[in-house]
């Protein structure tokens, strides 16, 4: 329905009406998906791809209004290069596994349908038009925050298959708020999930912190882990799923103990920040700005030096691409707005 010429003419029509210069625009392939009134625009490059979208999204915005589209994707080639690359070391780790488990097997098979449909895979879409096989006994817990990424990997693992079972550590209110619990409340009652509170003590993770000693990301990332891990042992469940990001390609699924295995969902499929909003959207979850909990606000407040940590964080998402970068930079500014 629409081709590069007719993408160009348009793009740089609309930059002269708003007082841009007309660009030369290299465009590698384009994408209409009909059902959903999409279209996705892969550039040669990161450039190209800037001058689509305009100062401001301005171009790109003007572009979706003129066609009467849903919404329009630009993204490079560069980029997918990237996403295809950590897919495919995900599919050799996935696929060497020794585990004849259903959730396995079917997040083996969404893998590789994301490489075959990989500029216009859309989630939502795909887990309502595809079967999957499910499973009887739980095959995995899910360690559940009541945040995007940790709902998005419980959905996920809902749809694949895992039977999971959903946990949430709870430290209190400064590190779990209750608009938290809320998100973790409507996801589990929504995907009829059984879900566990775990009350564990992070007195010295807190007063540590408070008291500048130490920045707490990270200690309360590993006391959260070793305790799901625990869980997932004592409870004979072979695989525990959390929301990161980061562990892609051959990092995506590693082995903890004998009988258990970690499996980063979101890292596992390569998934972008938009991918896993987008899905999560039809699930009435409660949307938090900013980064982290009341507790690293606490400390930022106090000790601002010990925010070039938690912007480290974000640049280590936004260096995967899981994050773009105008998502990185909102999250960042949010340290000083709130000053």
């Amino acid at each position: 329905m629409y081709d590069e010429e007719f993408i160009l003419n348009e793009v740089n029509a609309i930059r002269r009406e708003i007082g841009h210069d007309e660009a030369d625009i290299y465009i590698e392939e384009i994408h209409f998906n009909e059902d959903t009134n999409e279209l996705w625009i892969i550039t040669e490059d990161r450039p190209d791809k800037s001058a689509i979208i305009g100062k401001g999204g301005w171009v790109v915005g003007k572009l979706r209004e003129k066609l009467d589209l849903e919404s329009i994707h630009v993204e490079s080639y560069g980029d997918f290069l990237q996403k295809e690359y950590k897919l495919k070391l995900s599919k050799r780790t996935v696929e060497n596994l020794d585990l004849d488990l259903v959730g396995i097997k079917n997040l083996s098979k969404i893998i590789n349908d994301k490489l075959d449909n990989i500029y216009s895979f859309n989630f939502e879409n795909y887990l309502n038009n595809s079967h999957f096989d499910e499973a009887g006994e739980t095959e995995a817990v899910v360690a559940l925050s009541g945040g995007v990424d940790s709902s998005f990997s419980l959905i996920l693992a809902k749809h694949l298959g895992f039977n999971p079972l959903a946990i949430t550590v709870d430290p209190g209110t400064i590190i779990l708020p209750n608009q938290y619990k809320h998100n973790i409340k409507i996801v589990c009652d929504k995907l009829n999930v059984n879900h566990e509170y775990l009350k564990a003590d992070y007195t010295d993770v807190i007063s540590e912190s408070l008291s500048g000693k130490l920045h707490p990301c990270g200690r309360c990332s590993k006391n959260t882990g070793e305790i799901a891990k625990k869980y997932a042992i004592d409870e004979e469940i072979p695989i525990i799923i959390f929301g990161d990001m980061l562990a892609t390609g051959t990092q995506c699924i590693n082995k903890q103990d004998d009988s258990l295995y970690r499996l980063n969902l979101p890292a596992s499929l390569s998934t972008a920040k938009q991918e896993i909003k987008s899905l999560i959207r039809n699930y009435d979850l409660k949307e938090f700005k900013g980064f982290g909990c009341p507790l690293l606000y606490e400390v930022h407040k106090k000790y601002p030096h010990l925010k070039k940590y938690s912007i480290q964080r974000i640049l280590r998402e936004t260096r995967s691409s899981a994050l773009e970068p105008g998502e990185a930079l909102d999250l960042i500014w949010s340290f000083y707005r709130t000053q």
